[in-house]
């Protein structure tokens, strides 16, 4: 293997991951609590913005009751 490949395999498990973890809690969260409102977005935003989408999820997301 490439120097290059040791060093993307790590980064895209770790996004993968995230990715499944966000889109699992966001499958069992009450669309009430979301601040955008609607899931279809959060979809969006997770799967497409790289590794930053689920952190943003993460962090963002979620209203503070």
């Amino acid at each position: 293997m490439p120097f290059d490949i040791k060093l993307v395999i790590p980064y895209l498990v770790v996004e993968i991951i995230l990715k499944i973890f966000a889109l699992v809690d966001l499958y069992k969260c009450d669309i009430q609590r979301l601040r955008l409102g609607k899931k279809f977005i959060w979809v969006l935003i997770i799967l497409f913005i790289n590794i930053f989408g689920p952190i943003g999820y993460f962090i963002f997301a979620k209203k503070n009751d």
